[in-house]
């Protein structure tokens, strides 16, 4: 990347959910460790991928970065700036720099508002006044992500699914962004839809120099979409590295065994096996001792259970190259073969 100025840096993320239990009176008895220690950084105008199967705290993660949930621990850091713990009127500078694209758009998209309102709304809150007026950026942006601008004054239950993704980024570019956070932008989509709105992210990322965290659990997106990837697993990052580096040279086991688990088009004899996990993830109310993924881990030793191992770079990979693991697997002797997503011409409104 040309700017490898930091705009995001998280230390020491936590978030604990408290779990209430007990009659007549309700306590705390315990806690949800959905997020537990999370440390990277997003540079300007970088992609950064967050990858791991459903309940592994990406999604938490995302509302974190975005102050909607407060952290229970740990530091974020925005442009030099210390927003954990910000209040109201401390955070409204940051509001408008960090936006969110959400993963359902039949639920983020207020079915009495019609998409002018949905659009020039962030700007009504904020005072900003563009040159022209509201209505007419707003149009603007319809136009920018591939709707037509006489839609202004259409409610959202007259668009499709894809559409409704669309307005739902508009609406996240309407204050200029510096960061946005996709938290699964085209799960909800149909395939055929999919590429179309990936496309579209990532040509505004490259036109407007907007960096991004995105979420996602498909990894042929995400390797599409990210320049670096972060793997998640109950809570903590495992590993994180360079796409190219992650998805050629993967070090986590549980890495190694999600790269093993995309279909591929062909049937090659030098291909890899599939690597089976066996067992459910265990619950994040009462995670396993020292490595949380010792449980399901064919590699798992008695130091596995008493040490949790630190996220660092294993011998032989680049400085940028981090893993959690005591046992890191062997250098990539087979390629790994990710496809990218289907790359479908972009219609535009027709999405």
């Amino acid at each position: 990347m040309s700017n490898t100025n930091t705009l995001l840096d998280v230390s020491g993320l936590t978030k604990h959910f408290p779990v209430k239990g007990g009659f007549p009176i309700r306590r705390t008895v315990g806690a949800v460790q959905a997020v537990d220690g999370l440390d990277f950084t997003v540079a300007e105008g970088e992609s950064l991928g967050l990858v791991g199967e459903s309940g592994c705290g990406k999604s938490t993660t995302g509302r974190l970065i975005t102050r909607l949930l407060e952290p229970t621990g740990g530091k974020i850091t925005y442009r030099g700036q210390d927003i954990t713990h910000a209040d109201r009127k401390a955070l409204a500078p940051v509001r408008s720099e960090i936006q969110m694209i959400f993963q359902d758009p039949y639920a983020s998209l207020n079915p009495r508002h019609t998409v002018g309102k949905i659009i020039s709304g962030p700007m009504e809150i904020n005072g900003i006044e563009p040159t022209g007026g509201r209505e007419a950026r707003a149009r603007e942006l319809l136009e920018i992500v591939g709707l037509n601008p006489e839609h202004y004054n259409r409610f959202p239950h007259e668009f499709s699914g894809g559409q409704r993704q669309r307005i739902g980024v508009a609406r996240a570019l309407a204050l200029e962004p510096k960061l946005i956070v996709a938290d699964e932008p085209v799960s909800a989509l149909d395939v055929s839809i999919q590429a179309q709105v990936v496309n579209l992210l990532q040509k505004l990322q490259k036109e407007m120099g907007i960096a991004f965290v995105f979420i996602a659990h498909d990894l042929a997106i995400v390797r599409h979409f990210s320049q670096r990837v972060a793997v998640m697993y109950l809570g903590k990052i495992v590993e994180i590295a360079d796409r190219d580096d992650l998805y050629g040279n993967p070090r986590h086991p549980y890495t190694r065994a999600l790269l093993s688990a995309v279909p591929e088009a062909t049937v090659d004899a030098g291909g890899r096996d599939r690597i089976r996990l066996v067992g459910d993830v265990p619950s994040p109310i009462s995670p396993p001792s020292g490595c949380r993924f010792r449980t399901r881990c064919w590699k798992a030793t008695d130091k596995c259970a008493s040490e949790a191992p630190p996220l660092v770079p294993v011998e032989g990979d680049s400085a940028g190259h981090l893993t959690a693991c005591h046992y890191p697997e062997a250098k990539e002797t087979v390629p790994v073969s990710v496809p990218s997503p289907r790359l479908a011409k972009d219609p535009g409104a027709a999405a």
